[in-house]
């Protein structure tokens, strides 16, 4: 792909001070995009959005999703080319605990996100993130495919399926002129540097360690889709850019690893521990508040495989790599933003 693309172009992102955020929002202050973010504070502390001083390269805007009237004044303002819509509440234990903030952000944010590209007619291309887990899940042995019926047991799961209904509405009713292209965007579960928020293995990993304590795994049989954070990036980034030249490759997305990459619970838990070294060990342990999480979960990434060209570059074990390198020289002392800036110009060859 070309990160040219974004050069001088105008970026809104929402949910920039996130994990996720944070790093989409370093590709594109080095790609030379102007970016907008709109957020709430960084949810976790420590944050990458604080270390890594992300706001550096960033008009930063702090605000709830939720809130139209203000981030309709963000479209007003900067009247953004390209929107990531990556705010949510993305924790499925979370959800459980409060079911009416989850359904709130997650489907109205995107209502209103699309709302606002709807009334200021400003923007060309939109990416809305959702989640891998949008599907009925029938704990099936292959991968979900974009034409599989949409689901949701929990309320987090259910909150993001209702986020991509709620868009394919907006398309329907208001974006088949072609002036605006929207996709919705399927993601795996993303680890990387900088990643502490809670009830995520990978950062629930780096916590024992630190602590050097045993890794406690709840579920160490679920099958999960791992990918390094630079490896949806680069896909939404890459549906950003095709859609806003050709309309008609606007479309929702699986962005998964590959079959091989479609590791345990108690598979990616051992990567870590071997990566980590000093004798860091993995333990099960029931939880006495265990809630239903998905079993069994892949994706099938054909179609954006075979009308963008995106692949994933990065397997399994160097994205464990990669993130307990990121880890490690923060704690050496070496800067966070140089380790940040280091691993993107490496994947992205720059």
């Amino acid at each position: 792909m070309r990160l040219d693309f974004y050069r001088d172009k105008c970026v809104l992102v929402t949910g920039h001070t996130g994990f996720k955020g944070s790093w989409l929002c370093r590709i594109l202050a080095l790609a030379g995009a102007k970016v907008v973010g709109y957020a709430l504070q960084p949810p976790t502390d420590p944050s990458l959005y604080v270390q890594a001083n992300i706001g550096r390269g960033v008009e930063s805007v702090i605000g709830d999703v939720r809130n139209f009237e203000k981030l309709l004044g963000v479209f007003e303002q900067y009247k953004p080319d390209v929107v990531f819509h990556l705010a949510a509440q993305p924790i499925v234990r979370e959800g459980y605990r409060e079911p009416r903030a989850t359904f709130e952000t997650n489907i109205m944010g995107t209502v209103n996100v699309l709302e606002c590209a709807r009334r200021t007619g400003c923007v060309r291309s939109m990416v809305v993130v959702t989640t891998d887990k949008v599907y009925e899940n029938k704990e099936w042995d292959w991968g979900y495919r974009e034409c599989d019926p949409l689901g949701g047991f929990d309320p987090y799961s259910n909150s993001k399926s209702c986020a991509e209904l709620v868009t394919r509405s907006y398309i329907n009713a208001y974006f088949t002129d072609g002036g605006t292209a929207v996709s919705t965007a399927r993601a795996g579960n993303v680890i990387g540097g900088g990643d502490w928020g809670a009830d995520r293995l990978v950062p629930d990993c780096v916590r024992a360690a630190l602590r050097c304590e045993p890794i406690i795994l709840r579920n160490p049989l679920s099958v999960r889709p791992f990918q390094h954070v630079l490896e949806p990036l680069a896909a939404y980034l890459l549906i950003g850019e095709k859609q806003f030249a050709d309309f008609s490759l606007a479309d929702c997305y699986n962005v998964g690893p590959a079959q091989a990459d479609c590791l345990t619970v108690g598979e990616m838990a051992e990567l870590f521990c071997k990566e980590w070294g000093d004798g860091q060990r993995a333990v099960v342990q029931k939880q006495s508040d265990a809630v239903h999480e998905a079993g069994f979960l892949r994706l099938d990434s054909t179609r954006i495989r075979t009308r963008l060209g995106w692949s994933p570059r990065w397997n399994a074990p160097t994205a464990v790599a990669k993130t307990v390198e990121f880890t490690k020289r923060g704690l050496y002392g070496k800067a966070v933003s140089e380790t940040l800036d280091g691993q993107i110009r490496e994947y992205f060859e720059f």
